[in-house]
């Protein structure tokens, strides 16, 4: 897992940065870090599995839609996620597509419940390693 938080941040929000080697990598590792926010995502076997695809015009667009679409499916299968295996691929429009694989909620810590993703401040950096900034709503 490559994320921190950023305390004092946000003052009634939950902000990350999370990095990655590749992009998927990133986005990878920016689901950890929001579900971490929720639970103890070491926790989370890795049981089922749920296909996403999604289609963005750049990569910010498309960093909200995952963190959005990971939090629909935590709503309607009560599931909470731990392991990403993602492509991402694009340049004047974005996909992602892959499986998510996770655990029911149930019977796991519950810690702060996150409702929603905010571009406020969000941030993709390229470079050697990317680094990726969200804050989160709680």
């Amino acid at each position: 897992m490559k994320f921190r938080f950023l305390d004092d941040f946000a003052t009634a929000d939950v902000a990350f940065e999370a990095y990655g080697k590749t992009l998927n990598e990133a986005f990878s590792n920016s689901a950890l870090a929001m579900f971490e926010v929720q639970t103890d995502v070491k926790t989370v076997e890795p049981l089922v599995s749920k296909k996403v695809e999604l289609v963005s015009e750049n990569k910010e667009s498309l960093l909200f839609d995952w963190l959005s679409e990971l939090l629909y499916l935590r709503d309607t299968s009560s599931m909470f996620f731990s392991k990403f295996d993602i492509k991402i691929e694009g340049k004047d429009r974005f996909k992602l597509t892959g499986k998510v694989f996770g655990d029911k909620i149930e019977g796991h810590e519950l810690r702060t419940e996150v409702k929603g993703v905010s571009y406020q401040m969000m941030k993709i950096e390229d470079g050697p390693e990317f680094k990726i900034r969200v804050i989160l709503d709680v």
